[in-house]
Parts: structure tokens; C-alpha cells; sequence
């Protein structure tokens, strides 16, 4: 037993005597994503798309975190193929930000961004 508590001793003496690290301060701060969020509430929108411009608009909400209800009943109307323009943009946002899109009847969009998941079933 003498030995043991000898050697351990030696070892924690060993310890002692290592330079410790010294640590760097940091310019940096990591924040998790949850706590830039200082409610804790999700936004959700109701918008009405009237044409291609209104894209940049529904793209800036989504960029900041919003759901959105985009009614697209009168531009089906007035112009389909400006209305596949649209969703075609939208759909490049959402691919590259990993949000998501599904069509509900043939007049709304719900449009989520990436912390919301459309499940279809």
C-alpha cells in the first residue's frame, strides 16, 4: 500500500510541475440559433401574390423566419405562366435554404422556412 500512495505522489508532483495551457480569449461569441429568437414565437403570415415582383418580398419573410399562407388565386387567374415564374424562384429560395412548399386546393401556398416541416399524409 506504501507504494501505491508513493507513486501517486510522484504523479500529482509530475502534474504540478507541467506548464498548464494558457487559454486565448476569443473574439468570438457562439450563439445556438435558438437563442437569437428572443420570444419564442413563430410568425405567420397571410400574403397575397399579385405578381412577380411580389416574390422578393415573400423571399425577404422566409429569410427572416416566417411561414407564410401565400394566396395565389388572382394571379392563376390573370397569368399562369407568370405565376410558375414565381413559384419556380420561390422554389430555388426554399431548395437552397432547406425550407418547404405545398400546394393547398389551387389557391394558397404554405411556404415554411427551415425549422418547419409540411407533413404530408
Amino acid at each position: 500500500m506504501a507504494l501505491k500512495d508513493i507513486v501517486k505522489r510522484d504523479a500529482e508532483k509530475q502534474k504540478e510541475a507541467m506548464p498548464q495551457p494558457i487559454e486565448e480569449e476569443s473574439d468570438f461569441l457562439e450563439i445556438s440559433a435558438d437563442a437569437t429568437e428572443e420570444t419564442g414565437k413563430i410568425g405567420v403570415k397571410i400574403e397575397t401574390l399579385n405578381g412577380y415582383a411580389d416574390t422578393d418580398r415573400v423571399q425577404e419573410m422566409l429569410r427572416g423566419g416566417t411561414i407564410i399562407f401565400l394566396k395565389i388565386r388572382d394571379l392563376r387567374a390573370k397569368d399562369s405562366a407568370e405565376l410558375k415564374r414565381s413559384v419556380e424562384k420561390l422554389k430555388k429560395t426554399l431548395k437552397a435554404n432547406d425550407g418547404d412548399i405545398v400546394g393547398i386546393d389551387e389557391d394558397f401556398l404554405v411556404i415554411t422556412p427551415r425549422f418547419a416541416t409540411v407533413y404530408r399524409g
